[in-house]
């Protein structure tokens, strides 16, 4: 079964964002950095999310990310399914804080649940099969709308959503073009897949 083992993240100061996200999340070996000029304009077509057990713990984690430099998109607000907000971090990259708890239960202990990539796809059904192909298993799947892999042994989860509806969620504009300053490691053998994201191998990863 392909896992993600590692998000590597193209950004112009590998030492800086390696600290940013030190700092405001104590992410450390989910995320690699890697230096690059790659041109990308508007929104890169995903985002990063962390899901944590209380408002309390995405309250605490946004706090962290604005003080080391991260600005506001969305404000952490109630919602039907929970609680949540969107920043983006300095390098670009979007990132959601969430709960599906809509009242604490205690203190914020700021752990992370889970860590989700969250692919914006022009065709659900068919990036599903696409990465089925691929050796992912689906855990979860509402029809052309959304798609959950099983993450296994894996520190990030891969779901695939609609682009605009993606964007929509982030809350920023769906248009945007050029790289997307990112890439996955944890396949056998690198491969792209129908929008343009790159797997690579760990090994591969590591080295660069």
């Amino acid at each position: 079964m392909t896992n993600i083992e590692a998000i590597t993240l193209e950004v112009t100061d590998p030492a800086a964002a390696e600290r940013f996200y030190a700092n405001a999340f104590g992410l450390g070996s989910q995320l690699r950095f890697r230096a690059s000029d790659e041109p990308t304009t508007g929104f890169r077509g995903f985002t990063l999310s962390l899901t944590v057990p209380q408002p309390a713990d995405v309250d605490s984690l946004i706090a962290t990310a604005l003080e080391a430099g991260a600005t506001t998109i969305k404000p952490a607000t109630k919602s039907m399914w929970g609680y949540g907000g969107t920043v983006r971090a300095p390098d670009g990259t979007i990132w959601k804080l969430a709960t599906s708890a809509k009242k604490n239960t205690g203190p914020a202990t700021r752990e992370i649940d889970a860590v989700v990539l969250l692919l914006g796809v022009a065709d659900v059904a068919a990036s599903k099969k696409f990465y089925v192909e691929h050796g992912l298993t689906v855990g979860k799947s509402f029809g052309r709308m959304y798609v959950e892999f099983d993450a296994g042994s894996s520190p990030v989860k891969l779901a695939l959503y609609r682009h605009k509806a993606l964007a929509k969620d982030a809350g920023v504009s769906p248009d945007g073009s050029g790289s997307h300053r990112i890439a996955v490691a944890g396949a056998s053998e690198p491969f792209t897949d129908p929008d343009g994201f790159a797997w690579e191998t760990t090994a591969a990863a590591t080295l660069s």
